[in-house]
């Protein structure tokens, strides 16, 4: 586990990078998957994150599914 701090600044650089296009999904995809755990309230973020990830992991995907996407990086960086 790393801290908190940590994962809010990195979830943020990559929700930015991802959002202007200098991110490709699938490397997005696997930074998720391979985080660890955290306390709580972060904890259930990436938790959820790493779900929808694993769960929409085929390309191409929709806009739609982009959007959402963005919404789980943010989601891990809220206070």
């Amino acid at each position: 586990m790393k801290s908190i701090n940590d994962l809010v600044a990195s979830a943020k650089t990559v929700c930015d990078r991802y959002r202007a296009g200098r991110m490709e999904r699938e490397t997005v995809r696997e930074w998720v998957l391979g985080l660890g755990a955290y306390p709580s309230p972060h904890g259930e973020r990436v938790r959820e994150a790493m779900e929808w990830f694993r769960l929409h992991n085929r390309e191409p995907v929709s806009e739609d599914i982009v959007l959402v996407d963005i919404d789980r990086l943010k989601a891990i960086s809220a206070p």
